[in-house]
């Protein structure tokens, strides 16, 4: 951990993070993170204890989340807008200490609430036990739980940061949009700030709002999601603000339509795209695209050791979880995971179809569903479709495609064309049995990644 604080305080004047309220340099920054340490402690607030932080980016969380993880806290990120898994998941992780942080007050520290609770189980998972006996700190992540009841996984601190130690490398003014209870959203921001980046925060995750941050604040890179990317090309904000200063955007978390790369490729000539690749489980993977505009990717590096499985990405990684607090090790007897990703392979590049969980059976045939949308995102006035699964009693599953319109169109007369336009592309069974209109476009979860997982319709 002294390598952290030496690096912080070597960046000195920089500005580690920029908002409407204004900048806070790295010295600044190392000031907020002392005090927070004082204050944790004169709480009873020590080394073992697992603390829930309910709170979205702000310098000010940021610097409690720091001083929480230097005296050896186990840290639960756990999201601001849904509280429905908030108990069930504060007894999975053995919380002791709840920290909320309301938006209105995230740069008054003196309005943070915290709140003692007693564990619901007096037993300390038996994985804990090791990090809090030393007093590492750690990181417990929910996942999104799209295949069914979220895990809890275990991280360890020291494992997660240590990629970051041995070099500093090139800072961007970055705006984090993935949100601190996602793996790939803590890796965001230790990639910022631990390489003298500046951190930039926007209250609200909508196109206009974030375009609107891009160009006040001159962002250089943007980490997000396919989803979010396509919403942007639909809002088509790109021609009312100035994004000029991006210089990067990273993109994953699930497969990247070729027409929004596309599309982001037309409208931002001058910025890298760039895909990247992580897990909850084995961490966020070193990666490099063929091209800006091509969906193949080189996955691995220092630290991580990639194969592919009869179609299936298996990974070993040093970043590995320690487990998971409410399932059974995934990992085999070598180490390796299964990440459940289908993916085609050329040379040293694999191209991701989807996760096995995603596919459709339909007759027997095996069904990507990013394959069809790439298909139906070429139609005209389809701005944006998602495919899903609608259950059948003569081939047991069929294709739903839910999707939303560039302008109002007859829809008896919309679903015969989009019909028409997939038999001319797809194989019979491809082809959508079920086309609905979305009402209100929200093809979109709350992380901004599309929403396959809604129970199925029945025939």
């Amino acid at each position: 951990m002294d390598w952290i604080r030496e690096r912080f305080l070597g960046f000195d004047r920089r500005p580690i993070a920029v908002d409407e309220r204004g900048e806070v340099s790295y010295a600044q920054f190392v000031g907020m993170v002392d005090r927070w340490r004082d204050d944790l402690l004169g709480r009873g607030i020590r080394a073992g204890d697992r603390v829930a932080l309910i709170a979205d980016y702000h310098v000010q969380a940021i610097a409690l989340l720091q001083s929480l993880v230097g005296i050896g806290c186990i840290v639960v990120p756990l999201p601001t807008d849904d509280d429905s898994t908030l108990q069930e998941r504060l007894g999975i992780a053995c919380v002791s200490w709840v920290v909320r942080v309301p938006p209105a007050c995230a740069d008054a520290p003196e309005a943070f609430l915290f709140e003692r609770v007693e564990p619901q189980d007096e037993t300390l998972n038996p994985l804990l036990q090791p990090l809090v006996a030393g007093g590492l700190p750690g990181f417990v992540i929910f996942t999104s739980g799209s295949t069914g009841k979220g895990k809890a996984v275990l991280l360890d601190h020291g494992r997660m940061t240590g990629k970051f130690r041995d070099r500093v490398r090139d800072a961007y003014r970055t705006l984090l949009f993935l949100k601190l209870d996602h793996v790939a959203g803590l890796n965001s921001l230790f990639s910022v700030i631990f390489n003298g980046g500046t951190i930039v925060t926007c209250d609200s995750r909508q196109p206009r709002d974030i375009c609107a941050a891009i160009a006040r604040h001159a962002v250089e890179a943007l980490p997000t999601t396919p989803s979010f990317l396509t919403m942007l090309l639909m809002s088509g904000l790109h021609r009312e603000f100035d994004l000029s200063s991006l210089r990067i955007i990273n993109y994953g978390t699930e497969v990247m339509p070729e027409s929004t790369l596309g599309g982001l490729r037309r409208i931002f000539p001058q910025v890298a795209l760039k895909q990247g690749y992580g897990l909850s489980e084995m961490g966020v993977l070193p990666t490099r695209s063929r091209d800006s505009s091509s969906v193949w990717m080189k996955v691995g590096g220092c630290g991580y050791d990639v194969e592919v499985r009869n179609g299936t990405l298996w990974i070993r990684s040093e970043q590995a979880m320690l487990g998971y607090l409410n399932a059974p090790s995934p990992f085999d007897a070598q180490g390796w995971y299964d990440t459940g990703d289908r993916v085609l392979v050329d040379g040293e590049y694999i191209r991701i179809l989807g996760r096995d969980s995603e596919i459709i059976n339909v007759a027997g045939e095996k069904v990507f569903p990013v394959e069809i949308e790439n298909v139906m995102l070429t139609i005209q006035n389809i701005a944006d479709v998602v495919i899903r699964v609608k259950r059948s009693p003569v081939v047991g599953q069929m294709i739903w495609a839910e999707c939303v319109l560039e302008r109002d169109e007859d829809p008896s007369a919309f679903k015969r064309r989009v019909i028409a336009e997939c038999r001319k592309h797809l194989a019979p069974y491809k082809v959508p049995g079920h086309i609905t209109i979305s009402k209100n476009e929200a093809l979109v979860g709350s992380r901004f990644k599309k929403m396959r997982s809604m129970p199925a319709l029945a025939e």
